[in-house]
């Protein structure tokens, strides 16, 4: 599975972004999907997480509640949906394919086997 990501940008606090993950390679449908983001002197983390049907989701709590993810398996596509946007969600979001058999929700990196490029979201105050 290739990924590409994009949709990141420059958005005020409280604004809102979207971000979108298109998927090249026969397997998407078979891949849990996944996005995290990685800051400034930070590790990446976990921020949502998919199944590969989309009838499970998963979201760190940081933001629960205010991030969506979704997917489109005829398209090949994964989105996340970004709303009541804080600074401290600035950062490299990226999205990745799990490789498990099983199809579940991973929260750590090492759940997953293909990552995109990531892209910058960039929030100011």
């Amino acid at each position: 599975v290739q990924l590409q990501a994009s949709g990141g940008g420059l958005v005020q606090a409280g604004g809102s972004r979207r971000l979108s993950c298109a998927a090249s390679g026969r397997s998407f449908s078979s891949s849990a999907m996944g996005w995290f983001r990685q800051a400034p002197g930070k590790e990446r983390e976990f921020v949502a997480g998919i199944s590969r049907s989309g009838s499970s989701t998963d979201y760190a709590d940081s933001v629960k509640g205010r991030f969506t993810i979704s997917r489109d398996n005829a398209k090949n596509a994964v989105s996340l949906q970004l709303n009541s946007l804080k600074p401290e969600d600035t950062a490299v979001y990226y999205c990745a394919a799990s490789a498990s058999s099983s199809g579940g929700i991973w929260r750590t990196t090492r759940g997953y086997a293909y990552w995109g490029q990531g892209t910058q979201v960039t929030v100011s105050s």
